[in-house]
Parts: structure tokens; C-alpha cells; sequence
């Protein structure tokens, strides 16, 4: 049995960062990655640019049972931290939108510096290693297909259900349940919906056009694009929204958000009387997009001009335009959701240090634990942040 004084079971964005600040204390650390490479979902996100922060982190822009949980770590280890450790390393990067962070070249440079920062602290890393027995008997032992490991501490960042073909499981809750902690429900989150019904023959028609909307549920919303697809309807403000869906939500998408629908039409029925209603709105949306609408609210009046249509009629396709209600079928689940909302309840753990109040020792830190961020590197941000914080203790 090889003994160490920290182990990290999985070598994602959290595990890599805690391993390599544990390290950079003295501490001798072992991680331990089921998959045959560490940092799969790091060399797949943001189209392979790795979206690795966002410049306005603020606690709002997470989702958890307790919603003050998050501060400490986001607070002790910004998005401005991170920057100069990808500064320091010479990676060129770029603000996107909305303060998204992206790599000029590719995602690889981002786990090639966490690689680096490893070794450089002599963590030891073991791939392709499956994990049979954890037990708790002063320390930890931990019996794996490449043999027996003990140490002091235990940091579980072995993610969440998204993605399973990425190696994603149930690992991490099924460990905290074993010491006893509370894991709180599960579900995918930044998630396509899935549409059906009569809906469902639109968005097939329209898939591959995007628009900008500001969709919203119960009291949520999200001002950004809409993709239209082959199952339902995706895009960045759809998968903000999912995270706040619940089965049975109905979804309010206004079309024309940076506009005043009703008067834009009222009053081009007095300036430009001549127009047709679907020559009007190409002005502002996709001309295929319009054609749909008309069929499916207009038909019968397609081919009358403006003049001709009674304020009335056009108060309700103002408000068909800033109001459209569909009701998704569901999402499309774990397999393509980029995280995991729920998970190890955080009223279990440490804000502080991110260690398991009843198991000395014991920590969990990234997605397995019941803190969510929005799109756009807030997810990256709170691995950093929660794998470092647990860094300084473990």
C-alpha cells in the first residue's frame, strides 16, 4: 500500500486545481482518474476554446439550496486569480460576450498548464484507475485496479451525471451517502428542451435559425439567442433557462425584446401603409422565422396591407410576438446537459474549506456539490475556487 497524504478522485477542472495547490504546500497528492485521460470536459468546452472564467463572477450567477454557500470560495479565489495563473503561463485569451473568457487557441492550453502546475508540485497522477472500497479507519484506504492507496485526507471531485459518455456517474453522491452526508436531488441543467406536439413540426422547420430573445420562467429570464433544432429548441438563453425549468413550466419567449412590438406595428400602419405585416417583421427577423409565424397566426390575412388591419388584430400579434407561450415536453437530460444541478448538500460542508463537518478529512469540491453556475465560465470559476479553498487545508 502506497501512502500519500492527500488522494483526489477525479482529475477534472476542480480535482487538477486542488491537487496542484495541496502540492504547492508540500503535501504529497495522488489523483485518481477513472477515465483514461484527465480533463475531458475541459478539452471539449467552449467549442474546444475552454470558456475558462467569466469577468463578472458575483454570487447571483449561482444556483444552491443555500445560496451564501458559494461566497467564501468565489471571494478567496476570484476569476482575477485565475487570470494571472493564465497570464503567467502565456495563454492568450479573449472576452467573448457578456465577460466570457475563451482561449485564443484551444482548450489544451488550459490543461496543459494545470499539467504543468502539477508536476512542477509532484502530484502523482494515475488514469485509467477504478476505484472498489473506500474506507475511513485512521486516514483513508482506497482499493483501485492499480493497487491500494492510503492517506490523511480525501477530496471527491469526481463531477457530476452530465455528459456520461465523458465518464460522468453517480460515483461522487453514492461516496457522500457512504459517510453519511445529505445529497440533495439531482437534474440536468443549461440543457436543450425537448419539444413535441405541433410545436414540435415547427421547430424541425425552423432548425438552425437563431434568434434573439428574452425568454422566461415563473420569475426568471434571460435576454440572449435562441436556437431552434431538430428536437426542441436550444441556444444560450434556453440553457440558462433550463436550470430553472421544472417539469410542467410553460415557457414565455418574446421574440422582438429590444423593441416596442405594438407600437412599431401601429405606427408603421400609419407611415408605410401600403406594407404586409411579414415584409414588416423580416426587418427585425428571420425571414424563414416569419413565414412560420404567418402560417401558424396570420394566414388569413397574409396578403393585406396594414392599412387594412384593425389596431386590435394587431395588439394580438404584438402580443403572439412578445408573449409566445410553448410548453417543452422536457429536456434533453444528462446527455447533453453541461452540469448538474443538486448534489452534496452544502449544509453538510464548510464554506470555508470546503471539508465534511461530521468526517474530518473528507471534502468535496466542483459539481458533485450542490452549487451551480450560469453559462458562460461560471462553472470553471467555481472549480477553481472550490478546488483551491480545499487546496489550503486538505
Amino acid at each position: 500500500m502506497k501512502d500519500f497524504d492527500v488522494i483526489v478522485i477525479g482529475g477534472g477542472a476542480a480535482g487538477l486545481m486542488c491537487a496542484l495547490t495541496t502540492g504547492q504546500r508540500g503535501r504529497r497528492v495522488l489523483v485518481i482518474e477513472r477515465a483514461n485521460k484527465v480533463g475531458k470536459k475541459i478539452l471539449m468546452s467552449g467549442g474546444g476554446r475552454c470558456n475558462f472564467t467569466n469577468l463578472h463572477v458575483e454570487p447571483s450567477r449561482f444556483l444552491s439550496a443555500n445560496p451564501h454557500f458559494c461566497i467564501s470560495a468565489l471571494s478567496r479565489y476570484t476569476q482575477w486569480d485565475f487570470i494571472e495563473l493564465v497570464k503567467k503561463h502565456g495563454i492568450a485569451f479573449h472576452e467573448k460576450t457578456r465577460g466570457q473568457l475563451f482561449c485564443d487557441e484551444s482548450s489544451k492550453q488550459i490543461l496543459n498548464m494545470l499539467m504543468r502546475e502539477c508536476d512542477d508540485a509532484g502530484v502523482v497522477i494515475r488514469t485509467t484507475c477504478e476505484i472498489s472500497q473506500i474506507d475511513a479507519d485512521n486516514g483513508f484506504k482506497i482499493i483501485t485496479s492499480n493497487g491500494k492507496f492510503s492517506a490523511e485526507s480525501l477530496v471527491v471531485a469526481s463531477g457530476g451525471l452530465s455528459i456520461p459518455k465523458m465518464g460522468a456517474s453517480g460515483f461522487g453522491y453514492e461516496l457522500a451517502r457512504q459517510f453519511g452526508l445529505n445529497v440533495l436531488p439531482t437534474r440536468a441543467g443549461l440543457v436543450p428542451f425537448v419539444i413535441t406536439g405541433n410545436f414540435h413540426e415547427l421547430t424541425e422547420i425552423l432548425s438552425g435559425i437563431s434568434v434573439h430573445v428574452r425568454a422566461s420562467v415563473q420569475e426568471k429570464s434571460f435576454h440572449d439567442d435562441m436556437l431552434f433544432t431538430h428536437r426542441g429548441l436550444s441556444g444560450p438563453a434556453m440553457l440558462q433557462l433550463s436550470s430553472y425549468w421544472r417539469e410542467g413550466d410553460v415557457v414565455e419567449i418574446d421574440l422582438l425584446p429590444d423593441i416596442n412590438t405594438h407600437e412599431v406595428l401601429l405606427s408603421a400602419k400609419r407611415t408605410r401603409p401600403k406594407l404586409l405585416l411579414r415584409t414588416l417583421l423580416a426587418e427585425y427577423l428571420p425571414k424563414k422565422l416569419v413565414q412560420t409565424l404567418e402560417s401558424l397566426w396570420w394566414q388569413l390575412e397574409a396578403e393585406k396591407p396594414l392599412t387594412d388591419w384593425q389596431d386590435k388584430s394587431l395588439t394580438v400579434i404584438a402580443d403572439h410576438l412578445t408573449r409566445w407561450i410553448i410548453k417543452p415536453a422536457g429536456t434533453e437530460g444528462y446527455r447533453t446537459a453541461e452540469v448538474t444541478l443538486g448534489g452534496v448538500d452544502t449544509n453538510d460542508l464548510s464554506s470555508k474549506t470546503m471539508e465534511s463537518k461530521a468526517h474530518p478529512g473528507l471534502y468535496f469540491i466542483g459539481e458533485v456539490v450542490d452549487v451551480t453556475g450560469h453559462l458562460g465560465g461560471f462553472n470553471f470559476q467555481w472549480a477553481w475556487s472550490s478546488g483551491y479553498v480545499a487546496g489550503q487545508y486538505v
